[in-house]
C-alpha cells in the first residue's frame, strides 16, 4: 500500500511463506533471500546469499552480479530497502545449488508464477482476479475485498498524478502518504501500524471496513484537489495531500461523535482465517 505505503512489492505465497516480487522490466522479479529463507528454514538467509553468491562465482557462474538487480521492496520495518531480486531464469540458476527437498516443487510454483505476469500483460483484468483469490485464500470476506480492491484502484490513480507531478518516488510518497494518514486518522502509517501491533505486515490488508472507507476518501480527495489545484512538485503536493486527508478527517470524526465509537481499531488480520471475520467487531478504543 505501503504506506502505511502501497508500494510496488507484492506477495506470493509458497506453503505458507511469503516471498516478495515486484514488476521489473514487464516480469517478476522476487525476493532472493525470501525465496531462500522459504527453502532452507535459514534464520541468516541474507548470510545464506552471500555465501551462495560467492560458492556461484566459484562454480562459474560468473553472470551472477549482472543477473542480479538491487529493486526497492517493503521491508519488515514497513520502509522500502534495497533488496537483491532475480527473475525467473536466473532464480532457476540459483534454485539448483541449494540443497533442499522443496526446491523442485518450488521451481514448479516459480514456473506458474512467471507465466501468470505473462498472461496479466495479455488480460489485465487476471492481476485483480488472482489478487481476490489471494484475499479469499487467507480468509478475507468478499465485502471487505471488493473494498480494498477499489482502495488499491484509487491509490493508483493518487500516485501516477504524484507522477505526473514531478513528485519522486522514494521517499517523497512516503511523506505524502504520511500526510493523508495523519490528516485522516490522526496517526502516520508507521504509528498506525504500531498501535495495531503489525511489523512487516501491510496496514492495509489488516484495516477494517470503516478504516479502508475513510482512506479510500482521503486519498480520492487528494486526487481530485490535486487536479482541482494542478499542484506540481514536492511541496505543493504535501499541501493538497493534508487538504485530502482533511476532507476524510472531519468526515471521521463527525461519524465518531454521532455513534460514540473510534473509527481506528486495534483489530488486524494477525489471527487464523476462522477468527478474520471478526475484526470488525473488536475493540474500537
Amino acid at each position: 500500500m505501503t504506506n502505511d505505503i502501497i508500494p510496488t512489492t507484492k506477495i506470493a505465497i509458497f506453503r505458507n511463506k511469503e516471498i516478495r516480487k515486484t514488476v521489473h522490466k514487464n516480469e517478476w522479479w522476487f525476493s532472493i533471500t525470501d525465496i531462500i529463507e522459504a527453502l532452507t528454514g535459514n534464520e541468516r538467509p541474507r548470510k545464506y546469499w552471500n555465501d551462495l553468491k560467492k560458492k556461484l562465482i566459484k562454480e562459474g557462474y560468473f553472470e551472477v552480479s549482472e543477473k542480479i538487480g538491487q529493486l526497492k521492496l517493503q521491508a519488515p520495518d514497513g520502509k522500502q530497502r534495497l533488496t537483491d531480486c532475480a527473475n525467473t531464469e536466473t532464480l532457476f540458476r540459483i534454485i539448483q545449488t541449494i540443497p533442499s527437498p522443496k526446491a523442485e516443487p518450488f521451481k514448479r510454483w516459480l514456473a506458474k508464477v512467471g507465466y501468470e505476469r505473462v498472461q496479466e500483460i495479455e488480460d489485465p483484468e487476471l492481476g485483480t482476479k488472482r489478487t481476490r483469490a489471494l484475499y479469499k485464500a487467507k480468509g478475507y470476506p468478499d465485502d471487505w475485498i471488493e473494498k480494498r480492491l477499489r482502495g488499491i484502484a484509487i491509490r493508483e490513480e493518487l500516485t501516477e498524478e504524484w507522477k505526473n507531478r514531478g513528485v519522486k518516488e522514494e521517499p517523497e510518497y512516503a511523506i505524502l502518504t504520511a500526510e493523508i494518514s495523519k490528516a485522516t486518522f490522526g496517526l502516520t502509517p508507521s504509528q498506525y501500524k504500531r498501535f495495531k501491533g503489525l511489523k512487516r505486515e501491510n496496514l492495509r490488508d489488516h484495516m477494517n471496513d470503516l478504516e479502508l472507507i475513510f482512506n479510500m476518501l482521503g486519498e480520492a480527495a487528494t486526487t481530485e484537489i490535486t487536479r482541482k489545484k494542478d499542484s506540481q512538485g514536492f511541496m505543493e503536493n504535501k499541501e493538497t495531500a493534508r487538504e485530502g486527508g482533511e476532507v476524510a478527517g472531519k468526515a471521521r470524526k463527525d461519524l465518531e461523535s454521532r455513534t460514540g465509537k473510534r473509527v481506528v481499531s486495534r483489530g488486524n488480520y494477525l489471527e487464523e482465517p476462522a477468527a478474520r471475520k471478526a475484526l470488525t467487531k473488536k475493540d474500537e478504543r
